[in-house]
């Protein structure tokens, strides 16, 4: 069995009387796509974002790579290759996906920002800001403000942003969130290649790209993890049925 790439170890958050994340133990391996699911509330954003470093948790523990990631801001983490999305878009409006995502490639490079250079004309941030455009399907979208950008469009910056950030993982928090059937399938299918590059943690509520990416599950219910299994073991699972899938299983 590969040694998991990522590794939540009794992860406790409070806030004030709410205990968001209940004593979380789950991990991530090599190669896999491994599901978080539950309903409104369960704690999987808050989850989320403490492994990616916007939250500190105030017990347990987080590896990443190998390393105790705990005390590393979000940017050391991005660094280290903890690539993540978010729920709710944090990209530069202003700015078309090319420069967004050229943006990313300067912060990975340890380069400092060039205000006294031609940086739209440097090649060196350009070639691997389109390849990574070109690898999330948006090359032809590049030159494109993100604020004209439709919302599928702009998780796919995101995507590209963490490609070009040389991601070892991805924390993937709700992708097809606003995307319709057409754009869930063409972005299910992207996924699915995507773990070939690096695994994936993902937070989703679409049940079909969910059952169809998924190699293992964990099910999350007022901040506890209440199950974690395979596609079919989660699938039939009684408590997990009660407390979430209901007649969508």
């Amino acid at each position: 069995m590969a040694e998991a790439i990522l590794a939540i170890d009794e992860l406790v958050k409070n806030f004030g009387a709410l205990r968001a994340t209940d004593h979380v133990t789950l991990d991530l391996k090599p190669g896999e796509i491994h599901a978080l699911i539950g309903p409104n509330g369960a704690g999987k954003t808050t989850l989320i974002s403490q492994i990616a470093g916007t939250i500190r948790p105030d017990r347990g523990r987080i590896s990443f790579d190998g390393r105790d990631v705990g005390a590393l801001s979000v940017a050391q983490r991005a660094r280290l290759g903890l690539g993540r999305t978010f729920q709710v878009s944090s990209l530069a409006l202003e700015f078309s996906a090319l420069r967004n995502v050229m943006l990313a490639v300067q912060a990975v490079s340890g380069s400092s920002f060039r205000f006294f250079r031609p940086v739209m004309r440097d090649r060196s941030l350009i070639e691997p800001a389109m390849a990574a455009l070109e690898r999330a399907g948006l090359a032809e979208r590049a030159n494109v403000t993100v604020a004209e950008l439709s919302h599928g469009e702009r998780r796919q910056v995101e995507i590209a942003i963490a490609l070009a950030m040389k991601s070892k993982a991805f924390l993937l928090d709700e992708p097809m969130a606003g995307m319709g059937p057409e754009g869930s399938s063409r972005l299910t299918g992207f996924l699915d290649g995507l773990r070939e590059e690096a695994p994936i943690l993902l937070v989703e509520h679409d049940m079909n790209a969910v059952f169809a990416l998924a190699d293992r599950i964990s099910v999350l219910v007022y901040g506890r993890v209440i199950a974690t299994g395979t596609v079919d073991e989660i699938r039939s699972d009684p408590e997990v049925r009660r407390a979430y899938l209901g007649d969508e299983a």
